[in-house]
This record gives structure tokens, sequence and C-alpha cells, in this order.
């Protein structure tokens, strides 16, 4: 991987040249470009006009852009561009890390092909297995789109082959390693060939992805495309200095000072979600529980539940820092700090939602003030340190 002072320049070069593309200007079918055309779709977005060149270009690139930038299309249209119609086999893999994310790629896929012929697989658990072994057995299937863990379930039993693949993609790939997928994605990787093109889009950049890119890409191109807007609007950000040891008691107090709070507070890994959602429902404060290592069904009741009311706290890893759309979710916080400024702004961005307003809050323990500051000096907004609300 190059230095970081060369990538960063490599991303601002390759950022002012593209930044004037048209889909008319790049290398793809006209069959495409019309189905393009049918969406309504007249000029990339930032996303898509620097990964489209180089994925269409045949080589790996790693992108860096949020959940809404694109990133989809990116992908989608090169992967479209370079299926045979006289191969069999599987063609193409995209894994996501949700049930929901896949069915939306799979849809897209299917507009962004020729008249919609291309009708993807889609791999999810939570779905009956039958239909999907019976579907993977027909010699039209090209593409496979799917969850860790269904699709290496499909591989364990002989169901689903990859070594014809020669394009794959890991589609918020932040995210899946953060559900616990990385073993997983692991497995399924050594499935492919060495020779596939590959294409990674991760919102954040933890060393875990580093890893797996340093481990499965081939010299890939670093795209990254910053926010438009770094932080949402409407929120209110403090933070509060404490001694280590005092977190929990600093979170009740926050908690003890509104009314009828909707938070959402984020933990870095499982187990201290688990540890602290305990503690609350141990202390009377009505909580529900999210991170990777809950079934989907479990993620759901969890979300609905919050979303409804019944819990007002809802202890999170950063798997639920995307995609997670509750209007009235009041308060979002940082028990444990965030990795990196991105990671802050996706947290940060489950409040303010509808044009409503939202405190976003960080609890710093007092070895940790260091990280933060970093974290502040990224942002183009001033966080205010404030003082906890007396505990009534």
């Amino acid at each position: 991987m190059a230095p970081q002072e060369t990538q960063e320049t490599q991303e601002t070069q390759e950022t002012r040249e593209t930044q004037n593309v048209t889909f008319a200007d790049l290398h793809f079918s006209a069959e495409i470009k019309k189905a393009v055309a049918a969406q309504g779709w007249e000029t990339p977005t930032p996303i898509q006009s620097l990964a489209l060149p180089v994925l269409l270009g045949g080589e790996d690139v790693v992108g860096l852009a949020q959940t809404g930038s694109g990133k989809t299309a990116a992908f989608c249209i090169p992967l479209l561009e370079r299926l045979d119609g006289r191969a069999r086999g599987v063609q193409a893999l995209v894994l996501a890390p949700t049930r929901e994310l896949a069915n939306q790629t799979a849809a897209e896929l299917q507009k962004l092909s020729p008249e919609g012929t291309q009708k993807p697989v889609v791999l999810c658990g939570g779905m009956p297995i039958n239909p999907q072994i019976k579907a993977l057995r027909r010699k039209t299937t090209s593409v496979v789109v799917g969850t860790p863990g269904r699709t290496l379930d499909h591989l364990n039993r002989g169901t689903l082959k990859l070594d014809s693949v020669g394009y794959l993609v890991l589609d918020e790939a932040d995210r899946m390693l953060d559900m616990g997928f990385a073993p997983d994605v692991g497995r399924i990787l050594s499935y492919t060939s060495a020779e596939r093109q590959t294409a990674l889009f991760s919102a954040t950049m933890p060393n875990e992805i580093r890893k797996v890119v340093d481990r499965h890409m081939r010299s890939p191109k670093w795209l990254r495309v910053e926010a438009e807007t770094t932080t949402v609007e409407g929120v209110e950000q403090v933070y509060y200095k404490v001694d280590g040891k005092e977190k929990t008691r600093a979170l009740r107090a926050m908690l003890d000072a509104e009314e009828e709070p909707l938070a959402i507070v984020f933990r870095r890994t499982k187990h201290g979600a688990t540890k602290l959602h305990r503690q609350l429902e141990k202390d009377g404060y009505s909580s529900g529980l999210l991170h990777g290592g809950k079934t989907q069904s479990q993620r759901d009741k969890a979300i609905a539940a919050f979303a409804k009311g019944r819990t007002r706290v809802l202890v999170a890893t950063n798997v639920a820092a995307r995609g997670l759309d509750i209007p009235d979710v009041s308060h979002v916080i940082n028990y444990d700090l965030p990795e990196d400024v991105d990671t802050y702004v996706h947290r940060i961005g489950r409040t303010a939602r509808a044009g409503k307003e939202g405190v976003a809050a960080t609890i710093v323990a007092n070895d940790e003030k260091r990280d933060f500051d970093k974290i502040k000096r990224g942002l183009p907004v001033e966080v205010r340190e404030s003082r906890l609300p007396a505990r009534s």
C-alpha cells in the first residue's frame, strides 16, 4: 500500500481530474447507458466520477464514501459491463452486511441491466434456503448478491461455486467487519481466483479494513469523497470530561435530565455494549441492545421497540451508525470515543433527522482527551465542553 501522503495526493489529483465527467464520457455499452438514462441520471455523483473509469479499466478500487453517495451504481455498472453472456457459472459476487442492503443492490443491478434482464440471486439468512439452491442451479445465474453468513453456508454445502468469479465487491465493508463477519469474508475470498477484480467500499477505514485490502487486493486505487456537509445541521454538539470510572454515572445524569429522551448510546465493542445494557436495565432504564452478534430478527425487534418508544435507550455498536433512520431520536451519546472523524459524523447523524433538533454528547475520560482533540480538529464546527447536569 502506498504511504499515506502519497495516497492522499493521488486522491486529490483524481478528484480534480474527474469532477467534470459525464456518463456520455464513460466507456460502457449503449444498452447500459440507456438503462442509466431511464433512471433519470445525467451526471455521475462524485464517487461515480472517480470509481467508474478505474473499475471499467479493470483495476481494483478502495472507495471511501458515505451511504447515499451513489456507490452502488459505481460498482454495478462495471459489474454488468464485464458479464459474458456466453459463459457459465457465477461471474460476479457482491457481499453486503445485511439482507436489506443485499436486496437493494440486487434491485439496482436489475434496473441497470439492459431491459432488466439480469436477475441476481440473493443469498441471505432468515430466508428459506431451498429456493436459493434451486436458483443457483440455473445455468443462467451469473451474479450473486449475499450476506457473508449465508454465502459461506452455500459454499460449505457445495451449492455455490466461485471459481469463475472475475468481479467481487465488498460493500459497506466497515459495517460487515463490525458485525463480526471478518472470518467469513476471508473464507469466502479464499474460494475465488486471486486474479479477480475487487472493489471495496466503506464509509470509514479502520485497521481491520486495511488488513483486508493488504491481504486480498491487487494494488488498488484509493478514492475518497468527502461529505458535502461534514456534520448534521440542527445537532448541538457537546462533550463532558470525567474520570474513566464515572462514565456510567455521567450517562445516567444525562438521561435523568431529560423528561423523555430517545437516546442511542454508542459503545465500541459488542461486549461493552452488552455490559452497559445489562447495567442500565438493572438501574431501571428501559433499554435495547443492537450489535453485530444479534440475529437479523433480534436487530429488527430492538429497532422497532426503540422507534415506537417502548424502550427509551438503545445501546449500540457502530453497526447502527448508518442506515438507521428514526426521526425522533433526541440524543446520540458517545460512551466510547469513535475511532475517527468519519465514525463520529456517522454516529451523530442518527439524531436531528427530518428537520428536528438533537444533541450529540461525548463522554471523554481524562486519558482520552488527546484522542478526542484529534477528532475535534477534523470538524468544521466547535464541540463545546459542558458540565454534567445535577442528578435529582
